[in-house]
């Protein structure tokens, strides 16, 4: 049995522990709250474009329209979206999983040949790609230090020109999608080329567009905007998601440790009325010993 300093110094560790989670926790809830009401602003926008942008898309031969060139998949680029620190459960291990599901079924092939590319946001994505040993790209790898749609259309328009000049064929984007506080998916996006959908017509919209003020207008500005804005509600989701997941976690972590100290001062109790029944045995056998001379 443990003696009464070590577990004394296991419960004052633990109530430190505690007290720190504690902390962690209120303050991911609190960035939760921010993260969560931008990512709802944006998200009706965000989809609300990809609409607009896919049913003109899908338009017969209507617009000239590079982003949206197929070609055979000979260079893949996968965009990982991580957290920059951890302690916030499976938020970043769903996204290694996922990444390595594709590396190692749809794009194994191009991956054997060193066809498969990785752009990581956030730190974590790199220290998986380091543990891997695949070479990947840090330029843009600080998007959530601020997070801001100015920082994150440099990134898109990087991918962008990237893809027009032929460098990636395809282009994923891997995060986690905020759902709930306790409750995020994981998605893989195709960036580029733009999805040509097979779905019906936008009843409220339709396909019968009439460009204004053009369509060369249209086609420099609308679908570039359309595609950062894709990009950056990506990171809000993958943002949200890592608070939610960080206070879940932590709110886990407080109630283990409550259930840790309920035994370990259960054990200090035993412990200390062991030493208690000892000493008197001790003072008890001594008298006796000194009566019998």
């Amino acid at each position: 049995m443990a003696n009464l300093k070590e577990v004394k110094n296991r419960i004052s560790s633990v109530v430190s522990t505690q007290q720190i989670t504690k902390a962690m926790k209120m303050v991911a809830a609190a960035k939760l709250k921010r993260a969560q009401d931008r990512i709802t602003m944006m998200r009706p926008y965000s989809q609300k474009l990809s609409l607009i942008l896919q049913n003109v898309s899908n338009g017969e031969g209507e617009m000239n329209n590079p982003f949206a060139a197929e070609r055979p998949i000979k260079n893949v680029l996968l965009v990982m979206v991580t957290s920059d620190k951890g302690l916030c459960g499976a938020f970043n291990s769903t996204v290694y999983r996922k990444t390595q599901s594709l590396v190692d079924n749809e794009y194994k092939s191009l991956h054997e040949t060193g066809n498969v590319h990785f752009l990581p946001i956030g730190k974590k994505a790199i220290d998986y790609l380091k543990r891997k040993k695949y070479s990947y790209t840090t330029e843009f790898v600080d998007l959530f230090n601020p997070l801001s749609f100015d920082t994150v259309s440099d990134a898109a328009e990087s991918i962008m020109k990237d893809f027009v000049n032929e460098k990636y064929d395809k282009v994923e984007i891997i995060y986690n999608e905020f759902k709930n506080a306790a409750t995020q998916e994981i998605r893989n996006e195709q960036f580029l080329p733009i999805e040509r959908t097979e779905q019906e017509t936008d009843v409220a919209l339709g396909n019968d567009y009439i460009f204004e003020p053009s369509q060369a207008y249209i086609e420099e500005t609308l679908i570039p905007t359309s595609l950062k804005t894709q990009l950056f509600k990506a990171l809000l989701d993958s943002n949200a998601s890592e608070h939610g997941a960080r206070m879940t976690a932590m709110d886990k972590a407080t109630d283990n440790a409550g259930e840790l100290l309920k035994e370990l001062r259960l054990t200090y109790n035993r412990t200390r009325q062991a030493a208690i029944t000892t000493e008197i045995l001790e003072i008890t056998a001594g008298a006796e010993a000194l009566a019998a001379d």
